[in-house]
C-alpha cells in the first residue's frame, strides 16, 4: 500500500516487511530494482526536480527514512507503520545477507568510510560475502571514463545487494541511470550511512532519532556543511505542510 506525502508516493510497510521484501527479491528475483529512502530533504528536493521525481516513480520501494514523514502522514490521517531508517536498514541487510549467502557491494562514502564499515560488519558477521567496495572521486558523475570503470567493477563483482552512499539526489539518479545495465537484484541509496557505521560521523542518540531530531544533531556535528541545507530544507518543509493543511481548511470552509 502506498500513501502520498506532498504528492510523493511512500510505501507503507514496517521495517521488518521492508527487510523481507528486499531479501526475498535478492534471493528469488533477478530483475534489477532500486530502493529510495525519502526524508524531509528528499521531499523538498522532489518539489522542484522533475528528474528526481521520475527516479522515485520507478523505484521498487520508497520507504520513510525521516520521522517528519511519519508526523505528516499522521496529520493527514494516513499513518505509516513506522520509520525505515537507512542506516538501520544497511545494518540489518548485512546480517541477513550473511545468513542467506548474498553478496554485497559498497559504493561511495568519504575516503575509507566504506572499508571501515565493511571491517565492522565482517567482524560482526564473519560469513558476510563482500563482493567489493569503491569510493569514486569527486565529480565522477560527469566523467564517462570513471562511470564506465564503476559499472565494469560492479558487473564483474556480481553482488546481490548494492549499497550506494553518494548523497541525495546524486545516488538516486545514479541508481536510476545504471541499475538495468548493472543487473544487481537490489540497489539501495543509503546516504551517509557508511560514515555513521564507521564512526567518522557521530550518530545522534537514540532518543533524538525517535524524537525526529537527528537532523539537529547532525547540524551541530557539521554546522558549516549543513547550515544552508538545514535552513532551506526545514523552512520549505514547514511551508509545504502549511500549504497542505491550509488547503484542506479552505476546502472544508467552501
Amino acid at each position: 500500500m502506498k500513501i502520498k506525502i506532498f504528492g510523493i508516493d511512500i510505501d507503507n510497510y514496517s521495517f521488518e516487511e521492508v527487510v523481507n521484501l528486499i531479501i526475498q527479491h535478492a534471493l528469488n528475483q533477478k530483475t534489477p530494482q532500486y530502493v529510495v529512502t525519502p526524508n524531509a530533504h528528499h521531499l523538498v528536493k522532489l518539489q522542484q526536480d522533475k528528474e528526481f521525481r521520475d527516479v522515485y516513480r520507478h523505484a521498487f520501494l520508497s520507504v520513510p527514512d525521516g520521522v517528519p514523514l511519519l508526523w505528516v502522514a499522521k496529520l493527514q490521517n494516513t499513518p505509516l507503520k513506522g520509520r525505515v531508517n537507512g542506516t538501520d536498514l544497511l545494518q540489518r541487510l548485512c546480517v541477513e545477507a550473511a545468513n542467506q549467502g548474498l553478496k554485497v557491494f559498497f559504493l561511495g562514502g568519504r575516503p575509507n568510510a566504506a572499508e571501515q564499515a565493511i571491517n565492522i560488519f565482517v567482524r560482526q558477521n564473519p560469513q558476510l560475502q563482500v563482493a567489493g567496495f569503491y569510493c569514486p572521486p569527486y565529480g565522477f558523475e560527469t566523467d564517462q571514463v570513471e562511470l564506465a570503470k564503476i559499472n565494469q567493477m560492479i558487473k564483474v563483482a556480481q553482488p546481490d545487494l548494492l549499497f550506494v552512499g553518494l548523497g541525495a539526489p546524486k545516488q538516486e539518479k545514479w541508481m536510476s541511470a545504471n541499475y538495468l545495465e548493472l543487473g544487481v537484484p537490489v540497489s539501495l541509496g543509503i546516504g551517509v550511512s557508511f560514515e555513521l557505521i564507521a564512526g567518522l560521523v557521530e550518530r545522534a542518540p537514540v532518543w533524538m532519532q525517535k524524537a525526529g531530531l537527528e537532523w539537529l544533531f547532525r547540524f551541530f556535528v557539521e554546522p558549516r556543511r549543513l547550515f544552508w541545507r538545514t535552513l532551506i530544507t526545514n523552512t520549505t518543509f514547514i511551508w509545504l505542510l502549511f500549504k497542505q493543511q491550509f488547503g484542506k481548511l479552505r476546502l472544508k470552509a467552501n
